[in-house]
């Protein structure tokens, strides 16, 4: 039986993809940086270091960590109005929780960028019975190590969590780790994300909560 849901946070609760790069486009301007927004797609998913500091590098420029600092700086005071929050997040969260599920959340993003987007959810972080960020880690997705950090973090038993993800590595990552897999179509396709092991692939959090018992009846 699923007792506990653990969630990424981009392209699960929320798109934060522009919000993050026209930050760290204004912040590596700031540095004389002259990047362009199309640069940032190819250090997509590798954590801010590297998203802020692969563009920097691309133009000849050493990375510097103020950089990324200031990229944060940024994308915190704009979050209200570039963060895209989807549809159904808060109300899923607020139901899951008050239906006796264990909730916490495991992100590649640094712990600023998690924090800054709960906020913009409307949710308090204590809603998470534990928080993991790519700082507490030291192996990327698709390695199982975010996934069972935050099952060790939390208090959970891998074996009755469920895992809400919307990248092939993160349906790898669960599946490694020994838990479910809902998938969330809004990066991937359906088939993408089913040959990646996803017990169950939806199109957006909102069909969560039926979905999670469909899973468990399919036990009995």
């Amino acid at each position: 039986m699923i007792k506990n849901v653990i969630f990424d946070m981009d392209g699960v609760l929320v798109d934060s993809e522009d919000a993050i790069t026209l930050a760290a486009l204004e912040a590596l301007h700031g540095f004389g940086v002259d990047a362009r927004y199309e640069d940032f797609k190819q250090f997509t998913g590798m954590g801010e270091d590297m998203f802020v500091g692969g563009v920097a590098r691309l133009h000849g420029h050493e990375f510097l960590t103020q950089m990324k600092d200031k990229a944060y700086e940024i994308y915190v005071s704009k979050a209200d109005e570039r963060v895209r929050v989807f549809p159904h997040a808060k109300r899923v969260l607020s139901s899951l929780a008050s239906h006796g599920y264990g909730l916490a959340l495991a992100s590649a993003a640094d712990a600023v960028k998690v924090k800054a987007n709960i906020a913009c959810i409307g949710v308090q972080e204590d809603i998470f019975a534990a928080l993991v960020t790519g700082s507490d880690v030291e192996r990327k997705k698709p390695d199982p190590e975010i996934f069972l950090a935050a099952a060790a973090k939390a208090g959970f038993d891998p074996c009755v969590c469920a895992v809400v993800e919307d990248a092939v590595s993160g349906v790898m990552a669960a599946k490694a780790a020994g838990m479910r897999c809902v998938a969330v179509t809004t990066s991937f396709s359906a088939r993408q994300l089913e040959e990646a092991g996803a017990d169950r692939v939806i199109d957006g959090i909102g069909r969560l909560e039926e979905t999670l018992k469909e899973l468990d009846a399919c036990e009995h």
